[in-house]
């Protein structure tokens, strides 16, 4: 008997008195005990299930659970109802109870990711490339639907056509219709009784593809896009899955990125810092130039506005910011180390002049 009412098992109103419930315990299982009733297997079965009503409502915590749920709750059991706590779940995230009569058919193909490497200057201002990846395709032989030429599918048995099945549950709420995807069609609501021999019934094979994607200007090194329909194809005519592109921004030796922002290192003489100077630097579209003030330090930074990258999500571009590198002279002819001994005696310097400094040279008579 399914969701037997206890009470009446006992064959007492629910209002009895723990007395006159174990009374009647007593007699009805006097009545039908197996001693009493030898090889009548009846009598047995409603033995079993009078001491098994007696058994909750005789412990008053059990019997109160039953009068308010409706089923014997105790240690570890379900407070809903039979069930397992994913029925539980599913009851109030799957659906919520709705009834429906739509097919689900075809599921999605699942998702599919791959790399692709851009440069610096793609990156900043976007490009349109071309990807080719191996993919599941819908099969060219039966047009995705999986069936050999000249057949059809057959309608599941299972669930009848619908891709799901149901399941009642009751609880606290009534009774909660749960729908989950026919393991048996897998969804489709339907079979295929004569596959196609080229896709073995899938509806699909990997095959390789070429398309083109537009990168937006401003992305990152390890951006991803998303394609919503260029993932692999679904089981049996299912559509698309999602694929996930993540770009990898190469190297460029002339910058290096931050956020929006290029950094680029200027290298200048002794010369050109100390008396100032017109230099050429490389953007991303070209090359300007800029204005070395006199007496720049070495790591001096000049700001050039809106020649970095454009941003992402918004108007504009980031900047470009120059960081001057002041060369020390290495190669020194006699007549250079003659002019800067000249200056470091003009301005007052102490330098070295032993053999293998920086200004030495062989004097001669003059020493």
């Amino acid at each position: 008997m399914a969701n037997p009412d206890l009470y009446a098992v006992l064959e007492v109103e629910r209002n009895v008195s723990p007395e006159e419930l174990k009374k009647s315990y007593r007699r009805l299982a006097r009545q039908y005990h197996p001693d009493a009733n030898p090889g009548d297997a009846a009598a047995e079965a409603r033995f079993k299930e009078v001491s098994q009503a007696y058994e909750i409502l005789s412990d008053p915590e059990r019997r109160a659970n039953y009068d308010r749920f409706g089923s014997d709750v105790g240690e570890g059991a379900n407070p809903f109802g039979a069930g397992s706590v994913q029925d539980i779940f599913d009851m109030f995230f799957g659906g919520m109870g709705q009834r429906t009569n739509q097919r689900r058919g075809p599921q999605p193909g699942p998702d599919a990711e791959l790399a692709l490497d851009i440069t610096l200057d793609e990156a900043a201002f976007g490009a349109t490339r071309e990807i080719t990846a191996t993919l599941a395709q819908r099969c060219s032989t039966c047009d995705g639907s999986g069936c050999a030429p000249g057949t059809s599918p057959i309608t599941c048995v299972e669930c009848a056509g619908l891709g799901e099945v149901r399941r009642v549950r009751n609880s606290i709420l009534g009774q909660m219709v749960t729908s989950m995807p026919c393991t048996r069609c897998n969804g489709t609501g339907s079979r295929i009784e004569s596959p196609c021999s080229t896709c073995h019934g899938e509806g699909r094979r990997n095959e390789s593809t070429t398309f083109t994607i537009q990168i937006p200007a401003g992305v990152q090194d390890g951006s991803t896009m998303r394609l919503s329909d260029r993932g692999p194809a679904g089981l049996r005519g299912g559509p698309n899955g999602r694929l996930f592109v993540h770009l990898r921004v190469t190297a460029d030796p002339r910058f290096e990125r931050q956020g929006d922002d290029l950094h680029h290192e200027a290298h200048v003489s002794f010369a050109q810092a100390a008396l100032g100077a017109n230099i050429q630097v490389p953007t991303l579209r070209d090359t300007i130039e800029i204005e070395v003030a006199p007496g720049s330090a070495n790591g001096t930074v000049q700001r050039v506005r809106h020649e970095g990258i454009e941003h992402l999500q918004g108007r504009g571009r980031g900047d470009l910011f120059v960081h001057l590198v002041v060369d020390v002279p290495t190669d020194l002819d006699d007549t250079s180390r003659d002019l800067l001994r000249q200056l470091a005696e003009h301005r007052g310097e102490s330098v070295h002049e032993e053999s293998g400094g920086l200004f030495s040279r062989k004097r001669g008579a003059k020493r």
